[in-house]
């Protein structure tokens, strides 16, 4: 027998032995035949390959093809959510409609597949570990040794299994955090590993994504890293059913036959994941890999046909293809990580395309500006956008940027920490109060108009307490607001404890800035606007949360389609700037 004859004869063995397995474990374990397929995704070699960009990709081709699937994201870190770290260490917290604060790969499952996550579909080993602590202290354990194994397992188990079980998805796809290896993450492989033992390996399916690196100096890739990876995971328990393999250069067919035989994969199931122009472009070139089909077939799922991706690739080629460029600036304090504004940033591309623009985001640190400079940082842009954030390192220079884009007719948006400083800003140089702040910065301001939300005011631990998820706002009619949306009543997603000082409701409006959108429970201020501007908008919500790939954010639409207005009309916008 050939090498290929005894490679196709020990799957075929393989292959038997799962299907046996699945259907004693139908019969053992009574589970139905029916359930939810789950799909593992591992990394190795090193961190920052993409698994969340992959899940999300492969999410989307099984979503095309008439799946009903979800995503979800095992962190191994012990913060028992991303709530409370800074941008600088894991990027930005991205927040759900249900208030949970989760990991920002969260943001790329909602925006690839256009369906929202939940508290659910983020997990960590701190939260892990607090629930099972918890139980311990309330006696549940009947006096037993409280052991990683089985105790941590088992309630990974149940949290990994959680969204299969509610019959609202058809495949659960799940994120293993970190990189094979990690002392960290051995609770999450073990756990996996139990799961196959449980549902047979017809329902279950591990991806392992590794990198294949080139040598220069050699001017080979070398296969070696991911075969040691595979061999870390093997001694774990784990064999990965699908390997895909980071690269810059294409892999040819003896390295992927080399890959298959040495870390006792399929030759069909070693798939090439190349760099890409944009990460959008990843469904497309997974597609071509036949990643779909091998993933359905290795399922027993049916595999006729090819995914309908039609609206995805006509966004590509929009994308690709703008008429049009504009120039907008990003005021934050935490540019030096482009991961920490990741939404704002993909919300400019969805709303781009929507407008058939390409739109050039130019990162400021506000600590950059000052009321001397203004002009040199912002004369050139089209348009500005001043970022959500804590802290008072960075603010003057915020509200130096917003008295200079509000002074200059340049479009504006500001988020969050960006609205509470359009309010100051007005409060100090329109209304006259000098010392116009908040009581976040400065606790003792005699001028107070962002002030602590009441039901804040006794709260004493950070995690997870602060003003979460989806909150109705009621917008005025015939303002730029209700233009922009619409319609009168909209929800949208918070992250804050500090809001507009409602005592200055007056002032405001009569001096010429509107608060245009008004929380109908607590008459919370969520949008204030300058009816006599071209286009100056505050949001005290997070409206990046909410834009994918086929709903952009008509707030984003708005501020790209009034930068290209001002940028179209040269000769208005000197008069303006006059």
């Amino acid at each position: 027998m050939t090498e290929v004859g005894e490679q196709r004869a020990f799957h075929s063995l393989i292959s038997l032995r799962d299907s046996v397995s699945s259907i004693f474990s139908h019969l053992f374990y009574r589970k139905p035949i029916n359930m939810a397929k789950y799909i593992f995704v591992t990394g190795g070699v090193t961190s920052s390959l993409g698994k969340g960009i992959f899940a999300a990709s492969l999410a989307k081709l099984l979503q095309g093809r008439g799946y009903r699937v979800t995503i979800q994201k095992f962190d191994p870190y012990i913060n028992v959510d991303p709530g409370t770290l800074n941008p600088y260490e894991h990027g930005e917290c991205y927040v759900t409609e249900d208030g949970a604060e989760t990991d920002l790969d969260l943001g790329h499952y909602e925006r690839f597949l256009n369906v929202p996550t939940s508290q659910a579909n983020n997990v960590t080993t701190g939260r892990v570990y607090q629930y099972v602590i918890n139980k311990e202290r309330e006696g549940a354990y009947l006096g037993k040794t409280v052991q990683v194994i089985p105790h941590i397992t088992d309630e990974i188990k149940r949290r990994m299994l959680l969204l299969g079980q509610t019959g609202e998805f058809d495949i659960v796809i799940t994120e293993i955090g970190g990189t094979v290896g990690d002392i960290e993450a051995q609770p999450y492989v073990e756990t996996v590993r139990q799961i196959i033992w449980e549902l047979g390996h017809s329902n279950v399916l591990v991806c392992h994504l590794t990198l294949i690196p080139y040598l220069k100096s050699a001017k080979e890739l070398k296969t070696k890293p991911t075969q040691h990876s595979v061999k870390e995971l093997q001694s774990y328990g784990l064999q990965p059913d699908i390997l895909v393999c980071r690269t810059e250069h294409d892999l040819s067919e003896d390295l992927k036959r080399k890959l298959a035989l040495f870390c006792n994969v399929d030759s069909d199931s070693v798939i090439q994941a190349s760099d890409m122009e944009t990460i959008y472009d990843v469904p497309l070139e997974l597609q071509k890999e036949n990643l779909d089909k091998t993933v359905l077939r290795k399922l027993q799922l049916p595999v006729e046909g090819e995914a309908n991706l039609d609206k995805w690739k006509s966004f590509l080629t929009r994308l690709k293809a703008p008429t049009s460029e504009v120039r907008i600036g990003l005021v934050g304090k935490y540019i030096e990580l482009q991961d920490a504004y990741k939404s704002i940033f993909e919300s400019f591309i969805h709303a781009g395309v929507a407008n058939n623009c390409k739109v050039e985001v130019e990162c400021i640190h506000s600590e950059d500006i000052d009321e001397t400079n203004a002009a040199e940082y912002l004369g050139h842009l089209d348009g500005l956008l001043v970022a959500p954030g804590f802290g008072s390192r960075g603010i003057e220079g915020k509200i130096n940027a917003i008295k200079y884009v509000r002074e200059n007719n340049i479009p504006f948006l500001g988020i969050c920490l960006g609205m509470q400083m359009a309010v100051i800003e007005w409060g100090r140089n329109v209304l006259g109060f000098k010392d116009a702040h908040s009581t976040e910065m400065d606790p003792t301001c005699q001028h107070a108009v962002i002030a602590m939300m009441e039901e804040q005011k006794k709260i004493v631990n950070k995690g997870g307490t602060m003003r979460l998820g989806a909150y109705q706002c009621e917008i005025k009619s015939g303002t730029k607001a209700f233009e922009i949306y619409g319609k009168n009543s909209i929800s949208e997603r918070h992250r804050h404890r500090y809001e507009f000082n409602n005592q200055y409701m007056k002032d405001y409006e009569k001096s010429g800035m509107l608060a245009s959108g008004i929380n109908p429970e607590n008459n919370l201020v969520e949008i204030v606007e300058i009816p006599s501007h071209p286009w100056f908008v505050g949001v005290q919500f997070h409206p990046e949360l909410k834009s994918t790939v086929e709903n952009p954010h008509p707030l984003f639409i708005g501020l790209v389609k009034a930068s290209m207005e001002r940028k179209r009309n040269p000769v208005q916008r000197k008069m303006q700037e006059a």
